[in-house]
């Protein structure tokens, strides 16, 4: 048997390559060609169904194929080549040929091949990229709490992520900075852990502390986890007293509360000047007053303990007189506002009358005077007008009102009231001023 010779069997194995070259290249890249099979690339999560479609622009009527990427056939045409029941037909057609994978593992990634068996056979591949979900991360570094003004670190750490997981953190709501996230391969998933450092302070106890997720197979919040900050301070003491008022006389008491953590349990009470007041009482947090007296007045201070520090606050106690004392004082004072008050009131009334008064005198005055300065003129006018025929003043002013005439009867009116005067008798049967010759007396009007 004769074999052929080197070079003749290294231009056949070039050949071949050449036209095998061609031959993928007229699949692939032959766009115009209306036999060629289009697919597409898909991303699911691990669980997750993606969907796996191939098409053609026509149809010769040859079978179309999906292999998966070990090229084992999964679906040629409408018969199953691969029993497997989460491998499914979704459509098949002369140009389309879609299958459906469920609960898609991470073993399910690679490369899957459409073939349409014509003459040269044509292929077009589709990569499956499956998603490694993180799991719920997990913060430690909470085990024991931290007093105020120290350093806490915080360790959070999510598992099983592919591609790796970036890890956030926040506190409260505000997003803080930690330390860069380290990635420890473990195939083909990753592990990722990040750290972050606080100062707290006892406003910091009970904040919760964040650690959340962000990967492509989650939206945002959907895997975080959180836990509260536990801070241990000193107590903030201040002093609540019990009654609204203190009254002398009256009971009273003052509460001592402290805000800490833990809650303090250790409570006691000095007085800044002195002593305690004899009748009072103190009872842990609070201080009682059996019955207040002014020398009950002064500073009351209260110390907390919890433990982890001390803490104080100060009542300034100022005791009030007597209620019924005040109550007479306020009943005084509105009985000395309201005699005030009603001086104050007659007051302006009489002050009112008086000037009303002298404002009528006035008016009065004022009018007598032009009276008498007007009868006086006329007096005068007509005295100089009787002046001329008259024996004295009188007969002038009457010429001069009446007339001749007028002045006649005023005579003969005179006349008549001279003999009635001049007729008056006596009962001693004396006569006077004329009359009968008989006693007794009478008055003759006429």
């Amino acid at each position: 048997m004769a074999f052929p010779s080197a070079p003749s069997a290294l231009w056949i194995v070039s050949l071949l390559t050449v036209l095998f070259t061609a031959a993928v290249h007229s699949n692939i890249f032959n766009d115009d060609d209306p036999l060629q099979p289009v697919t597409s690339d898909e991303t699911v999560s691990v669980g997750g169904t993606v969907t796996l479609t191939c098409r053609v622009a026509e149809s010769d009527n040859s079978s179309l194929q999906w292999s998966n990427p070990a090229q084992q056939t999964l679906y040629f045409g409408e018969k199953r080549a691969l029993r497997d029941i989460r491998i499914q037909l979704h459509r098949s057609t002369p140009m389309e040929l879609s299958i459906t994978i469920s609960d898609v593992q991470l073993s399910d990634e690679g490369e899957y091949t459409c073939s349409i068996f014509t003459m040269p056979v044509r292929t077009a591949r589709a990569t499956v990229t499956v998603l490694g979900v993180p799991g719920n991360p997990h913060i430690s570094g909470f085990e024991n709490p931290v007093r105020d003004g120290e350093t806490v670190t915080l360790t959070c750490t999510s598992t099983g992520s592919k591609p790796p997981a970036k890890l956030r953190w926040y506190k409260g709501t505000e997003q803080v900075e930690g330390r860069d996230d380290l990635v420890v391969q473990d195939d083909p998933t990753f592990n990722v852990s990040s750290k972050l450092t606080l100062e707290v302070n006892a406003g910091d106890d009970n904040i919760p502390i964040v650690c959340a997720v962000d990967h492509p197979s989650l939206a945002p919040g959907d895997k975080r986890s959180e836990q509260a900050l536990r801070v241990l301070y000193s107590p903030e003491v201040y002093i609540s007293p019990g009654e609204m008022m203190p009254i002398e006389g009256q009971k009273f008491s003052l509460r001592c509360l402290g805000k800490g953590n833990p809650e303090p349990t250790d409570y006691s009470w000095v007085r800044k000047d002195g002593e305690l007041p004899p009748l009072s009482k103190a009872d842990s947090a609070v201080l009682s007053f059996l019955m207040l007296n002014k020398s009950d007045n002064g500073v009351y201070v209260c110390h907390a303990d919890n433990g982890i520090g001390k803490g104080m606050g100060e009542y300034t106690l100022q005791v009030q007189d007597d209620a019924r004392n005040l109550t007479d004082d306020a009943h005084n004072r509105t009985d000395t506002t309201a005699m005030s008050t009603s001086s104050g009131v007659d007051h302006a009334v009489i002050g009112g009358v008086v000037a009303v008064i002298v404002f009528i005198l006035l008016c009065l005055l004022i009018v007598l005077g032009r009276y008498l300065i007007r009868h006086k003129g006329t007096y005068l006018t007509h005295e100089a007008k009787g002046s001329d025929d008259a024996p004295d003043a009188d007969t002038a002013i009457i010429n001069a009102e009446g007339g001749h005439s007028g002045a006649e009867d005023k005579k003969e009116q005179k006349t008549q009231r001279s003999r009635g005067q001049e007729g008056v008798f006596h009962l001693d049967g004396g006569q006077s001023g004329g009359g009968n010759e008989r006693g007794g007396s009478f008055k003759r009007c006429g």
